[in-house]
């Protein structure tokens, strides 16, 4: 049995760990069965954001003429485009297995592992080889999600695409069902509409994205609505193949109103695919966990302290994994706290106070800190800056429409949240979080007397 100084579960952000402790003449190892790199680099943020702005250069062509620009949209060629960026992201997730295989100090494992104690885990190869065991002073489990499939009558006997296989299909599809309403199926839908798909999305809540600031997810249902047909307030409930109405091609949902919704009536949608994006799940399951100390919450989720220690000495966990933060941004960041504590024993704690994100549909959606429903739900005093995008130059010249940039502060200026809809909204946040982090108060960080005369809020 090999022995490593850091074994670390997962080809993803959590590789970070065993390269930085490789560079340090510790020795190493990867267990990964599927491409380097994570969901992000093969089936999520990479390729899906790749779609998206081809889908926005669709849309710049078509809105051209608003801006005294005469351009024609003659053609799409799907089938190039997914082929154009599959290639792409699967070569960057083959350079990076390359370069971990040239790399001293680190053995990559290409296979699933599995624990047989809280040090030993047992690899079975993807090739079929034999299963090999290994032990690691320190283990870190990085070993990612996976999308969730809910429990909806029928589906066993239909055929479904989930986020993973919906990035590279040969033909666009005629009509989609999307069932799922948080930023997986906004986005998907935005694109799948833009590039002339006739779009369901069916979501549980009032408002799509429900997760983001009230105002922020109206305006991004309400832009849905130009490219999709929108089910808010409903769930699916049943899922069947077409009857001769569709010569039996495709299937047929019929969603129901929803306890999260003031929907009345049931509905049935059919089409010619149907698309689950109701969340994603931890990967725990494939672990073998239950011979281990370490724990999980309801939801299968490792339960690890501010450190990201979980309950047993030296084994760490990050990522999806642990379901804080779903982002890769926030797993690279989790990756380095693990990182300097496990190598020089810092005693990091993860902050996500200034953790950003962004939702790539039209008009764009970038968000820091806190909601103004979280603020209420925990009874903090606050103020609100709401800001039209049309009293910058930028947002002018962009003719932004409906944008808004949105502030929260505490009554010492103390920046709660900020939340911006519109053209290059994701790029505009960078200030805002710099100032967040740096613990900037909202008066400091305006050129205005009182940072809530800046707009009409």
């Amino acid at each position: 049995m090999e022995t490593y100084d850091i074994v670390v579960l997962g080809g993803g952000s959590g590789s970070q760990v065993a390269t930085a402790a490789a560079e340090r003449g510790l020795e190493a190892a990867v267990v990964e069965p599927g491409p380097l790199g994570g969901a992000c680099i093969t089936r999520g943020c990479v390729p899906s954001k790749a779609l998206i702005h081809r889908a926005d250069v669709i849309e710049a062509v078509r809105g051209a003429e608003a801006f005294g620009v005469d351009a024609q949209l003659n053609g799409v060629d799907y089938d190039g485009i997914t082929d154009a960026i599959h290639e792409t992201v699967f070569a960057k997730a083959d350079g990076q297995e390359a370069s971990m295989r040239d790399a001293a100090n680190v053995t990559l494992y290409r296979g699933e592992g599995r624990f047989v104690d809280d040090r030993t885990v047992a690899v079975e190869p993807t090739d079929g080889g034999g299963i090999e065991e290994i032990t690691g002073e320190t283990i870190v489990i990085a070993v990612g999600g996976r999308p969730m499939v809910p429990p909806i009558d029928g589906l066993e006997d239909v055929a479904f695409r989930t986020s993973d296989d919906a990035l590279f299909l040969d033909d666009r599809p005629d009509e989609l069902v999307i069932v799922g309403g948080g930023y997986i199926g906004a986005e998907l839908g935005y694109f799948f509409g833009a590039l002339g798909t006739a779009v369901s999305i069916v979501g549980r809540s009032e408002r799509l994205v429900p997760r983001e600031d009230d105002d922020v997810s109206a305006a991004v249902t309400d832009s849905l609505e130009d490219h999709c047909d929108v089910y808010t307030g409903y769930e699916a409930a049943e899922v069947e193949p077409a009857d001769e109405r569709r010569d039996g091609e495709g299937i047929v949902v019929t969603a129901e109103p929803s306890d999260d919704g003031t929907a009345e009536a049931a509905v049935e949608l059919a089409a010619d695919d149907l698309l689950l994006a109701t969340g994603r799940r931890p990967n725990t399951d494939t672990l073998a966990l239950e011979e281990t100390a370490v724990e999980t919450d309801d939801e299968g989720y490792v339960e690890t302290d501010g450190r990201l220690e979980t309950g047993v000495d030296g084994v760490w966990a990050l990522g999806d994994v642990i379901g804080r933060q779903p982002y890769k941004h926030a797993a690279d960041y989790e990756a380095r706290v693990v990182t300097w504590n496990v190598l020089d024993d810092a005693d990091r704690t993860v902050d996500y106070g200034a953790m950003p994100h962004a939702i790539f549909t039209e008009p764009r959606v970038a968000s820091v800190g806190r909601t103004e429903a979280d603020l209420a739900d925990a009874g903090r005093e606050y103020e609100v800056a709401t800001v039209s995008y049309d009293v910058a130059p930028l947002g002018m010249i962009l003719e932004a429409g409906d944008g808004f940039v949105k502030a929260l502060a505490g009554p010492d200026g103390e920046i709660l949240g900020c939340h911006i809809v519109g053209p290059q909204a994701a790029t505009l946040l960078h200030e805002v979080v710099y100032a967040a982090f740096d613990e900037l108060s909202a008066r400091a960080y305006s050129t205005a007397p009182d940072w809530r005369d800046v707009g009409d809020g």
